[in-house]
């Protein structure tokens, strides 16, 4: 398991809802998830692409 540290608050809470939804909400694929990660905290593209690099990374 790698622990990184993201650098934005936006990403951070985004990566912690993401985990919470994928909990309570494992029929919902991940990559909708993300989708609604990204608008729901205003994700830069670049931080898109470490939440998909994250839930890659972790088998999400």
């Amino acid at each position: 398991m790698t622990t990184v540290q993201p650098d934005s608050e936006n990403i951070r809470r985004a990566t912690k809802w993401l985990l919470e939804e994928r909990k309570f909400s494992s029929d919902i694929p991940v990559a909708k998830l993300i989708e609604q990660a990204c608008m729901k905290f205003d994700l830069s593209p670049m931080e898109a692409d470490f939440l998909q690099r994250f839930v890659k990374d972790e088998n999400l």
